[in-house]
């Protein structure tokens, strides 16, 4: 039976889960536990806290498969995000800068994301084969354009965070984000040439 699942899109899997199929769940899990680590380690950078953090992210994706919308299918962004916003915050609140109560109405807004259905759908094994596209794409950007990416996607922070924490302006921050993102899907659009 798990081999047929391990055959299944992640939006057939998804709809599994939506249907408590313990099985899907297991095999989402192997199929996306390793990236999820990844991303979740690099946010909190503590390997325990880094595996707390993951099984907390199943959790909610079973608890919350309902906030997954089927006809967009985008399980990868959807996954990935869960993962990002449960680590940030709970480094921001290792850090005390969140004293909000964690509780269901907290978790629906800030943990679980609403994805547009305007993004492109994107699955694990295009995310995989785009990899080193991306990496180029980063890489050409300037050191400044990586850091204010970095602290907005890693650590969470908001425009104006960014702006006391460099101790610049928040409209220049609002523009280098502006101009990193500009140039980092023209450096995409390029196969990071």
């Amino acid at each position: 039976m798990s081999e047929q699942l391990s055959s299944l899109t992640d939006a057939e899997i998804m709809k599994r889960i939506a249907n408590y199929d313990s099985r899907a769940l297991e095999t989402l899990y192997n199929r996306y536990a390793s990236i999820l680590y990844t991303v979740i380690k690099k946010i909190v950078g503590d390997v325990q806290v880094a595996e707390e953090v993951l099984i907390d992210v199943f959790v909610i994706i079973w608890r919350k498969i309902n906030y997954y919308d089927v006809k967009n299918g985008d399980a990868y962004t959807w996954l990935i995000t869960v993962a990002r916003n449960k680590a940030i915050d709970t480094v921001r609140r290792s850090k005390s800068q969140i004293t909000d109560t964690y509780d269901e109405d907290y978790e629906n807004f800030y943990i679980v994301p609403r994805l547009s259905p305007q993004i492109d759908d994107l699955d694990l094994k295009t995310a995989i084969s785009i990899k080193d596209n991306i990496e180029k794409a980063l890489n050409k950007l300037t050191d400044a354009q990586k850091y204010v990416l970095f602290l907005a996607y890693y650590e969470g922070l908001t425009q104006p965070e960014i702006a006391q924490h460099l101790r610049i302006p928040a409209q220049t921050v609002k523009s280098k984000m502006k101009i990193a993102l500009a140039n980092l899907k023209d450096n995409l659009l390029k196969g990071g040439e």
